[in-house]
């Protein structure tokens, strides 16, 4: 006879505990359901919480339930509620075995007709809960998935022309609120391949490949925010500039970078230019000040700009951060 497994609950966020838990039904059953309430204690959509779970686990069955009951109590009529729906969901099918690790364990394997399979109950084997994770994810870091723990992190990026002070607020802000950083990548690149303070057009594919990879090793050591100097948007305006056109790939990340941050601050172009020997004129930031905006517009990419002095655009960063909840507003 095949041995079907059942779990619930928010995984909001999902953690090592809940994988734990996971991990051990794999082991003992032919085949695993998962199903994943709608909940209002962390802001982070369902389906982005369903596909954790997919990216982790391919095998299992993961089922949203965007219209499932809320929250858990061992009130009757909740528990009577909570038992219909899941049936529901279930069209007939008999699970023999209710993994959990919650009194509730109890009612819904009574309901179901299967083993009630309660795993680290007293929470000894893998010490963690979501409330103490949504607490400081940053504090419980070693209990969080990387495909997570990167949800978890707000990503903030500043754009703008050269010499308006993009890596100088990166910077600040990373020690301001101690955390990681991900800096230009594309500078560093330009200062070893350039010749004749030129790059090639597959050049900037490359550049922007590096610079996301920079990112992604600076975002899994972050702590609630990542801040970023720069992105492929910026890298295509460059290209455009240099070449009259932006290769394939580049393009695509491009369009893929408007989903990627959470914040866009534009650095204007009102402070003193640092005329550096890798640049080129204080004219050609002005106009190219210009293009940035205007693509941000066509991109339909909302952004903040950062004017006056360094301590000026942190006052702004910070007010802007104070009132910014990821995935809500």
């Amino acid at each position: 006879m095949k041995t079907l497994g059942l779990t619930l609950g928010k995984f909001a966020p999902l953690h090592k505990g809940h994988q734990f838990m996971f991990e051990t039904a794999l082991q003992e059953v032919d085949e695993l359901i998962i199903v994943i309430y709608e909940t209002k204690v962390m802001t982070v959509p369902l389906h982005i919480r369903a596909n954790w779970i997919r990216k982790l686990y391919p095998t299992v069955r993961v089922i949203e339930a965007w219209d499932g009951p809320d929250g858990y109590s061992n009130d009757r009529d909740h528990e009577i509620r909570e038992e219909q729906y899941i049936l529901g969901l279930l069209k007939g099918e008999q699970v023999t075995h209710f993994y959990s690790s919650e009194f509730y364990g109890e009612h819904m394997s009574i309901a179901l007709g299967a083993v009630d399979r309660r795993v680290d109950e007293d929470r000894k084997l893998v010490p963690i809960s979501a409330t103490m994770i949504r607490s400081d994810p940053y504090k419980y870091r070693e209990f969080i998935s990387d495909i997570v723990y990167r949800d978890l992190i707000t990503k903030v990026v500043f754009v703008g022309a050269m010499s308006t002070g993009k890596s100088t607020i990166t910077e600040a802000l990373a020690r301001r609120y101690q955390t990681t950083f991900a800096s230009e990548y594309g500078r560093d690149y330009w200062t070893e391949h350039q010749v004749d303070r030129r790059i090639g057009l597959a050049a900037f594919d490359e550049i922007a490949v590096g610079h996301i990879e920079r990112e992604e090793k600076a975002l899994l050591g972050a702590n609630r925010y990542l801040f970023v100097d720069t992105n492929a948007i910026t890298t295509y305006m460059f290209a455009l500039d240099y070449h009259g056109q932006a290769p394939e790939l580049l393009t695509r990340i491009a369009l893929e970078n408007a989903q990627r941050y959470d914040l866009f601050f534009l650095c204007d172009d009102d402070i003193p230019y640092d005329d550096t020997w890798d640049r080129s004129g204080d004219q050609k930031r002005h106009v190219f000040h210009k293009q940035i905006i205007a693509d941000l517009k066509e991109r339909r990419i909302p952004f903040v700009t950062l004017r006056g002095s360094l301590e000026e655009r942190l006052g702004k960063v910070d007010e802007v951060l104070g009132r910014f909840k990821p995935y809500d507003n």
